[in-house]
């Protein structure tokens, strides 16, 4: 049989209203009493309903994460580092992958609501989802513009793809190829492949850019026999990239320079030989909690419309 507050309230000797204040933590009540309280709970195996629980005090403790996918290393230590700073302040998460999808995205946009999330970090790269502008509640966009309403956390996606180009640059390489995510996508990645076009051309040479496809690999090696350096705009497609070039017998980086992008601790470890541009991943997570909670704690005087953080490039075997 489950076990009831009231069953508790009996074996404290308390009045059922002092078990729930002591619950909820209002009102004064007695170092005692709450030594009997929870005394008895845990004798009873006693778990209180957290939906009643935040019905009462209008919070539930809850924060939604959003993101297209897990499987990629940027999105796997985003998420890492985000569960473990809510849960630093009590907060559990509900994550949400959307696949890529927006109507996933605003299937689970909808469920967060429906869930009374006490706020949401969304990062899933899909156009169109207008339901952003009247979510009702604490939102940050990561790497992300969702409304102009709703502040965003990204790095410093200009520089980086300027530090990026301009190395490809100074080491020798004339005809760069980048690879870039949809252009029609709104989100501040775009930065990097203007900071690239607008390199190419200050040193007088031809930007061109693909956008990633499924088949956009072989393609490029198709189409660009005489390119001699490849700006990726993450590492997953910088190593694909490696991939193809070894499989076709091209050296990198003695034909082939290549330089990727997030330099993620999954990256690091298992091609610790590729240039890339760092994102500093660990403090986006604590910037984008520290406006979430501003905006929990209706400290919106103090929330900026949008936060930077600096890059670094980590120089490796690939453009050397």
């Amino acid at each position: 049989m489950k076990v009831k507050l009231g069953d508790v309230a009996k074996a404290a000797g308390v009045s059922p209203t002092t078990v729930s204040r002591v619950l909820n933590n209002r009102g004064y009540i007695g170092k005692k009493t709450r030594q009997k309280v929870k005394k008895a709970m845990e004798q009873l195996n006693y778990y209180p309903n957290e939906i009643a629980r935040s019905l009462y005090i209008n919070k539930t403790f809850l924060i939604g994460l959003i993101f297209p996918t897990t499987s990629n290393p940027f999105y796997g230590q985003l998420i890492f580092h985000l569960e473990n700073m809510c849960e630093s302040l009590g907060y559990k998460v509900l994550l949400c992958n959307s696949q890529g999808r927006a109507d996933k995205e605003r299937d689970y946009l909808e469920m967060l609501k429906r869930h009374q999330v006490d706020g949401i970090i969304a990062g899933a790269h899909n156009t169109g989802v207008k339901e952003y502008d009247h979510a009702g509640l604490p939102l940050v966009g990561l790497d992300r513009n969702l409304s102009k309403k709703i502040p965003v956390v990204s790095s410093d996606n200009y520089d980086g793809g300027r530090q990026a180009t301009e190395l490809l640059i100074q080491k020798g390489c004339k005809r760069v190829i980048h690879i870039n995510g949809p252009i029609l996508l709104d989100t501040p990645a775009n930065l990097r492949r203007f900071a690239y076009e607008d390199v190419m051309k200050k040193n007088r040479l031809m930007p061109v850019t693909y956008e990633i496809k499924d088949d956009i690999i072989p393609r490029i090696f198709d189409e660009n026999e005489d390119m001699d350096g490849i700006f990726a705009s993450d590492d997953f497609i910088a190593a694909r990239v490696m991939e193809e070039a070894k499989n076709r017998g091209i050296r990198i980086p003695q034909e082939v320079k290549v330089v990727g992008y997030d330099g993620t601790d999954t990256t690091r470890i298992l091609c610790p030989e590729l240039t890339t541009v760092q994102q500093p991943i660990k403090e986006m997570a604590a910037s984008v909690i520290d406006v979430l909670m501003k905006q929990i704690h209706e400290e919106a005087d103090d929330i900026e419309a949008e936060t930077i953080l600096p890059v670094k490039l980590l120089e490796s075997e690939t453009t050397q």
